[in-house]
Formats: structure tokens, C-alpha cells, sequence
């Protein structure tokens, strides 16, 4: 999805494939679905639908080349390092705000 992503923003991509590449990533990552999940069985097709046919299409329309390195970046942009610092301040941030509002609804 990441490398759909880049292929999206990158310049040297077809600007329909571009177009595609970017409905596909909003679509996966949004929240709002075409139609609600709760819906039995089309609920959850839409999703099975989309995303893989408008991978494939996206990937059918790139140029030779291109994908390969687009694959080539999302691994760098995904093997930087963590921050375990960061984790920690975020997960204390949690805590802290758990512990106070547990003291408030002891209250």
C-alpha cells in the first residue's frame, strides 16, 4: 500500500494511474466505507473488491521500472529506526491520562 502511495505523489507515474493509486490508498485507509461493514456479506466485499482491483490496476498501468522502485523506497522509508524514547513518552502520556481519569470516576 505504501509503494501505491509513492507511485500516487511521484511525477514520472501516468496521471491515471496516479488518479487510481491515490483512490485506492484513501479508500483503504479512510474509515467511511462505500457501504457499512455491519451489512452482511456486501458490507465486507466492497472492501475485498476494491483495494485488490484497484491495486492490480494501478500496477498495470505503471511503467516498466517504476514499481520496483517505488518497493525500493517504501523499504527505506519503513526500516528507519524507532524511536523507543518516543514509544515510552507516548505510552506513559496514556497512563497518566488513564490514572487521572480513573481518579476522576472514583470521585
Amino acid at each position: 500500500m505504501l509503494a501505491l502511495y509513492i507511485a500516487a505523489r511521484d511525477k514520472r507515474t501516468p496521471w491515471l494511474a496516479r488518479m487510481i493509486a491515490l483512490l485506492v490508498t484513501a479508500y483503504a485507509l479512510s474509515p467511511i466505507d462505500l457501504i457499512p461493514d455491519f451489512i452482511p456479506v456486501i458490507g465486507l466485499l466492497d472492501d475485498l473488491l476494491i483495494v485488490p482491483v484497484g491495486s492490480w490496476l494501478v500496477l498495470r498501468l505503471l511503467p516498466e521500472g517504476l514499481l520496483e522502485a517505488y518497493r525500493e523506497q517504501a523499504l527505506r522509508i519503513t526500516s528507519k529506526p524507532r524511536s523507543l524514547w518516543g514509544a515510552a513518552f507516548v505510552l506513559a502520556a496514556w497512563a497518566l491520562i488513564l490514572i487521572a481519569l480513573a481518579a476522576w470516576f472514583q470521585a
